[in-house]
């Protein structure tokens, strides 16, 4: 990926029981992909497609290194970050 925006986001499901991480260039797109149900696996299965969190980095590396970090930390991390810029677990891809 060249240089440019690059973006580290958390999915969830309707009932914020499973989450997801990903790292994309256009995060629009990917959430769209997400809820069209184009993305298999997890995502698919467990019916994750609303988004929940992201961050906005210049750099691939970093947003890579960033999306490895948060893969790795506990689910209580991953909440609590979660809910210092969306209390409410609303679906944020209307505000993209």
């Amino acid at each position: 990926m060249p240089d440019g925006q690059y973006y580290v986001y958390i999915l969830a499901n309707r009932t914020n029981v499973a989450l997801y991480i990903g790292v994309t260039n256009d995060l629009k797109r990917r959430v769209y992909e997400h809820k069209q149900k184009l993305v298999k696996g997890f995502p698919e299965k467990y019916g994750i497609d609303k988004l929940v969190y992201y961050e906005m980095f210049n750099d691939p590396e970093n947003a890579i290194l960033r999306e490895k970090r948060l893969k790795g930390g506990s689910r209580a991390r991953k909440n609590r970050l979660v809910e210092s810029m969306n209390h409410q677990w609303r679906d944020l891809y209307d505000e993209l």
